[in-house]
């Protein structure tokens, strides 16, 4: 498992995004998913995060991507989504107007996205039901080893 370092957090997080053209409309052909490929690489470098897969079908478009805690994926998507729809409206143009005509639409406006990870809930639960979480008599035991510190004049300092 590779952790990635970012600002103060250290983390692996991942998510499984899908994309639906506007009215199901079987518009993606090869070349386009070839194209979608490309900017969602492009996109995903630009916001810091890691493209791990990309792929779909005529209707939609699946990406699985690893992201920073601090990334609003919200506002990505929303982006990804309208910086992918200019650019394969401008350059595959006469395969669109099939579908849309004139209208400057694309992907539908919902999304499904989902994160994801090397293990299951499952899992997770029963690493984290099996800490060895601390009793009340060992924190008592442990506070009253501990050796009692002085207060200088300035409250804080130390002898």
């Amino acid at each position: 498992m590779t952790y990635k370092s970012h600002s103060r957090a250290t983390s692996d997080l991942k998510a499984h995004l899908v994309l639906t053209t506007k009215y199901r409309r079987k518009v993606i052909t090869a070349p386009m998913l070839q194209r979608l490929r490309e900017i969602c690489f492009d996109l995903c470098q630009r916001w810091g995060c890691e493209l791990l897969e990309v792929n779909g079908e005529e209707d939609h478009l699946h990406l699985l991507f690893g992201f920073y805690p601090q990334m609003q994926l919200s506002k990505f998507v929303n982006n990804l989504k309208t910086v992918s729809s200019i650019y394969i409206r401008k350059e595959f143009p006469e395969q669109v107007k099939r579908f849309y005509r004139d209208k400057p639409i694309f992907w539908h406006s919902t999304y499904f996205i989902a994160t994801c990870g090397g293990i299951t809930v499952e899992q997770l639960k029963q690493y984290v039901q099996q800490q060895d979480s601390p009793t009340d008599d060992e924190v008592m035991e442990r506070d009253s080893s501990r050796p009692r510190r002085r207060s200088g004049r300035g409250g804080d300092s130390h002898s």
